[in-house]
C-alpha cells in the first residue's frame, strides 16, 4: 500500500490526539461564508520524509490532481509569474487584484536577479547553475520570505524555502538530488498532499535537468493544522481503503527545466478513493 497514505494517516491521528486547539485565541483566518474566526487543532514541527526512489508520494485515500499541481509549480518556478492569467486553475483568484496580480509573492521573488561572484542569476537559475557546476555545495537554496516585500504580497508564502543537497548513489555513477521543503503553515486536509506532490515533481524536474536521480523530499511544517470544520472529513478520510502508489514519471526526452509542460507528466495506475468535495476553506 502507499507509504504516503500510511504517513498521512499517522500524521492526522497525531494532530487530532496530541494537537492543541486555537479556539478562543486571536487568529487571522475566517470562514469565507460567515466571516467567523476559523479555529484549528495544530501540532508544531511536523517532519515527513518521502523517498522518490521507492514511490511517488501521492495519496490514494483520495486522488490528488497531479497535473494541476504541476501547473501551479511551473507557474511559480518556471514562469516565475505572479499573475493568475498565466495559471490554468482558479486556486489563486481570491488573492489577485483587478489585473490578476498577487503582488511580490511566490514567482515574483524567484524571478528577481541577484549578483553573485559568477554573475547575475535569479534564484531558480542559481540552483540549476550550482547543481551542474558545484553539486556538493551546501549552499544551494531558495527563499521566498523576503521581509522587505511582505507588505506587497497578497498572501505571505506558506512554502517559503527549499534547500537542495546532493549525495552519491550507491548503485550507479549518477548523483542523487534531495530537497528539504520548509513550510511555515499548512492546512492538512486542503493542501498537504497537494504541496508534497508539487515539490516531488519539482525535485524530479530539477534532477532530470541535471542528469541526477530524484531522491528524498523532507517536508518540514512549522504549524500543521486541521480546521475545526475539517475534523469529521479527516476522520472519515483516514479510515478509507488504501491502494498501491501510482507510477509517476517525466517524459525522459526533456532535459531542460524550462521545456517541461504538464503533458510531460506521466501518471499510470492511479487508483484512489472518491474525491472529497466542497471542502470549506478559511481565508
Amino acid at each position: 500500500m502507499s507509504y504516503a497514505d500510511t504517513l498521512f494517516i499517522q500524521m492526522c491521528k497525531e494532530i487530532l490526539a496530541d494537537g492543541v486547539s486555537t479556539e478562543g485565541e486571536k487568529v487571522r483566518p475566517v470562514w469565507e461564508d460567515t466571516g467567523e474566526s476559523a479555529y484549528t487543532i495544530k501540532k508544531f514541527g511536523v517532519v515527513n520524509r518521502y523517498d522518490l526512489r521507492k514511490e511517488f508520494p501521492a495519496l490514494t485515500l483520495r486522488k490528488t490532481a497531479l497535473k494541476s499541481a504541476m501547473d501551479e509549480i511551473l507557474w511559480i518556478w518556471q514562469k516565475k509569474s505572479n499573475n493568475i492569467h498565466d495559471l490554468n486553475s482558479h486556486i489563486w483568484d481570491e488573492w489577485a487584484d483587478e489585473n490578476g496580480s498577487i503582488g511580490k509573492a511566490y514567482g515574483y521573488q524567484l524571478g528577481v536577479k541577484h549578483q553573485y561572484k559568477e554573475g547575475w542569476f535569479d534564484q531558480v537559475d542559481r540552483v540549476l547553475f550550482d547543481l551542474k557546476q558545484n553539486p556538493y555545495s551546501r549552499r544551494i537554496m531558495t527563499n521566498l520570505y523576503v521581509h522587505q516585500d511582505l507588505h506587497e504580497m497578497a498572501l505571505y508564502p506558506c512554502c517559503y524555502s527549499c534547500t537542495f543537497n546532493v549525495t552519491p548513489d550507491k548503485h550507479s555513477d549518477k548523483l542523487v538530488l534531495n530537497m528539504v521543503l520548509n513550510q511555515r503553515s499548512q492546512d492538512i486536509l486542503a493542501a498537504n498532499n497537494w504541496n508534497v506532490c508539487q515539490y516531488a515533481i519539482l525535485l524530479m524536474m530539477f534532477a532530470q535537468s541535471c542528469d541526477m536521480i530524484a531522491g528524498e523530499l523532507v517536508h518540514v511544517i512549522a504549524d500543521a493544522h486541521i480546521y475545526d470544520r475539517h475534523i469529521p472529513i479527516v476522520q472519515e478520510l483516514i479510515t478509507r481503503e488504501m491502494y498501491p502508489a501510482p507510477k509517476v514519471s517525466l517524459n525522459p526526452d526533456v532535459k531542460d527545466f524550462y521545456a517541461f509542460t504538464v503533458d510531460d507528466l506521466l501518471v499510470e495506475n492511479y487508483q484512489a478513493g472518491p474525491q472529497v468535495k466542497n471542502i470549506p476553506i478559511a481565508v
